[in-house]
Formats: structure tokens, sequence, C-alpha cells
């Protein structure tokens, strides 16, 4: 896994801390570039640990539980490049618009974050600065290097979900997101129901927006490419042996897809 991107002269990082992009497989030739917003759970130095014990960062308030493995080993099994993002969501959160005010979440669930509480608008200015920007500015890089060089971009971003949220208990293994791509998601949703063991989501645990998302709206949807969110149930992916799944399983599914857009003059 390669480190890309200096960590910079912003007042929040420094030296020591990880810098705000993480990349891997770079020269991937396939035509998927994956993206896993909540693949990490650093916390700047500066900010100490936001006033929350260890075990807050265990849970899914802090990232996306799994989807690191699984993200690694698909971008290998894929030979697909990988942009993710290292910092804790509780930090800022990298698929939110930083209008929003779930960007530094005051309240998650059901966990107050001291770290975050009255925080000033300079403060606010100064992660999205160290960390949102830079992670969201390669992206476009990649993006507009891919384009110039003709070569095909179909966006997929890596997310995973509790089994239960606010007492219900979710029924599905894996769940399709996406609001305006028309061409990815139900191919992807054939595929996904082809497989006689999976419960699978439409949309569902949660369904993109403009208003509560960002790397969707903005990087597929306003740049024209095919795209589709994707969230695993943490409890499938908790350990190793679920990761490797998972990526094995989605990259034999993402193979056929990718045959049927070739096909189809799509790539």
């Amino acid at each position: 896994m390669d480190l890309a991107g200096p960590a910079g002269t912003s007042l929040l990082l420094d030296g020591k801390d990880v810098p705000p992009v993480l990349e891997d497989n770079i020269s991937g030739r396939s035509p998927f570039l994956l993206t896993s917003d909540h693949y990490g759970r650093a916390l700047p130095r500066a900010l100490g640990d936001l006033g929350l014990p260890a075990s807050e960062f265990e849970r899914h308030i802090a990232w996306d539980v799994g989807i690191a493995g699984v993200a690694d080993a698909l971008s290998k099994q894929l030979d697909a490049h990988l942009i993710a993002q290292p910092y804790s969501r509780l930090v800022i959160d990298c698929n939110r618009p930083p209008a929003a005010a779930s960007s530094i979440p005051r309240i998650s669930e059901a966990t107050i974050i001291p770290g975050n509480e009255a925080i000033s608008r300079a403060a606010a200015e100064a992660r999205r600065a160290a960390i949102f920007d830079p992670y969201h500015r390669r992206i476009d890089e990649v993006i507009d290097r891919r384009l110039r060089d003709h070569v095909p971009t179909v966006l997929v971003s890596l997310h995973s979900f509790t089994p239960v949220y606010a007492g219900v208990v979710r029924p599905w293994h894996i769940g399709t997101l996406y609001q305006r791509d028309t061409g990815l998601p139900p191919l992807l949703l054939k595929c996904l129901r082809a497989e006689p063991d999976l419960v699978v989501g439409d949309n569902e645990p949660y369904a993109v927006s403009d208003e509560t998302d960002y790397t969707i709206p903005v990087h597929g949807e306003k740049r024209g490419l095919m795209n589709t969110g994707i969230e695993i149930r943490q409890d499938l992916i908790t350990d190793q042996a679920g990761q490797k799944q998972w990526a094995a399983r989605l990259a034999r599914i993402f193979g056929e897809i990718e045959a049927t857009l070739r096909a189809e003059g799509l790539l």
C-alpha cells in the first residue's frame, strides 16, 4: 500500500501525521476506479482523541468496519486503482457536502463527540483544507488523467453498514447505492440477485442524494461517469476471511459486468 500526497503545510497536520490520501495499484488497468471514503480511523495528532475513549473508534461512527480489507483485496484482484481516506469520519466525513451538518458531526448515532462541539468556522475549515480537499482533489486529478488518456472509467464507491440500526435488524447482505445513473446499477443488481445466497438491497440501506453524499454526485454524476456505491453488511467482513471472500465475489461479478459493458460498446 502506497501513501500518496504530502501532509502539506496545514496547521492541522504535521510531518508525523498520516498523509490525507492513501492509494493502491495506481497503474491498475481496470476500468473500475475504486474509492473508499471511510476506509480508516486515523486522527490528526493535534486533535488528540476528540474526547472519546478508544472503544468508540472500533465502531461504525468512526469508520466503515471491514471495508479496508475488502477494498485492498478487490483492488488487487481487479487490477483497479484504489483511492482511500485514512482519517476517521469523526474528523471530517469525506462523503458529506462540507456544508452539511453531518460533515463534522457533533453527535453520531447516540454518541456525543466532545472534540466537535462548538467547533469554530476556522477549525472546521482547517479540517477541510487538510483532509477533505486533498482527498477529493486527488480523485479529480485521477479522473482528469484517465479521461485525457481515453481510459474507460467506472466509479465504484465502497462502504459498509451495521447489521442493526436504531434497534432494527437489516436483512440485506449487500446493497447498491445510486441516484442518476441508469446503466451500471441495474446491471449490478441483476448480477448480485443471481447469487442464490444473497439478500440484495436496491438503494438500501441508504440511497444517494446530493444533500447526503459527495463522492458519487460530484465525481460520478457531474463527470458523466457510470457509477455505483456498494454497501456490505459489517458482520460479513469483520475478519480477514470474510473480507477476502467478499472481494473475490465482487471481483468475479465486476469481471462479468466489464465483459458485458465491453460487448455493448460502453467501455
